[in-house]
């Protein structure tokens, strides 16, 4: 949907600032989360150190996340490169937590897990809504934001306890989230489960069947990988990110229809 309305005290009229669902989003959204894992591991050993590119890589993403707030609609470059910064954030967080704090990817989780569902329920209690539809305000769009970034936090925490914690391995584990991803699929196409929580759902999953890829990809084969390295997976996967968002951005295919009148008003 992407007629606008009116926001009273917290902003602007905006048409839907987040893309329509179709495969290219999730296409992207796969490659984008397998950047986040390899990316986050690649500019930790620049020398910064895992604190220091935290800090680094926050900043950045807050940069863009203040341009992504300041369009007035979807605009597929911006809207992707926050994904991608936000991904390489939530992985961070994460790694710091495990990592440099020593907190044990169990607790991790469900504090994670507890976040997101106090943000979807504050999100509702407020707009009454979860969709990404509707995604046309500005208090809107900083639950979606939120709860995004918290997704990829989660998706990170869960990924990591279940291929390493548990040792079911890079493949296995992607293989295994992809079924249930595939099944929550079928929930809603075959037998019509909620749409937005089976969106959700879906989307928390993508994050570690991407991390999955990317370790699978770039760790050693010694590892159970296939020994690509973070630098050649990172760069690989970056460019299958441009080039789908310029496919996209000329071709307009993942943009709903704006009314002639809708567009005059927000021009």
């Amino acid at each position: 949907m992407t007629t606008p309305i009116a926001q009273g005290t917290l902003g602007r009229t905006l048409l839907n600032k987040v893309p329509e669902v179709t495969v290219w989003f999730w296409v992207i959204k796969i490659l984008a989360t397998t950047v986040g894992e390899t990316a986050a591991d690649f500019l930790s050993g620049l020398g910064l150190g895992l604190s220091g590119t935290t800090v680094v890589m926050t900043a950045v993403f807050l940069v863009c996340l203040v341009a992504q707030f300041r369009t007035r609609r979807y605009v597929p470059s911006v809207y992707w490169l926050t994904v991608v910064l936000i991904s390489v954030v939530g992985t961070l967080i994460t790694d710091n937590l495990t990592d440099s704090l020593g907190v044990p990817l169990e607790l991790s989780t469900a504090v994670f897990t507890v976040a997101l569902a106090l943000t979807f329920a504050t999100w509702y209690a407020k707009e009454r809504t979860l969709s990404i539809h509707s995604v046309v305000t500005v208090r809107r769009e900083a639950f979606y934001w939120l709860a995004v970034l918290f997704t990829f936090a989660l998706g990170t925490a869960v990924g990591d306890l279940v291929d390493e914690r548990f040792g079911v391995g890079y493949w296995p584990t992607a293989l295994l989230v992809a079924l249930i991803i595939a099944a929550v699929a079928v929930s809603h196409l075959v037998f019509r489960a909620n749409a937005v929580l089976t969106f959700w759902i879906a989307y928390v999953l993508t994050r570690p069947l991407g991390a999955s890829l990317g370790d699978g990809l770039s760790q050693q084969r010694t590892d159970g990988g296939f020994g690509l390295g973070t630098t050649w997976t990172s760069l690989l996967f970056l460019v299958t990110i441009l080039a789908v968002v310029v496919y996209l951005a000329v071709t307009e295919r993942d943009q709903a229809p704006v009314p002639e009148a809708e567009a005059a008003a927000l021009a």
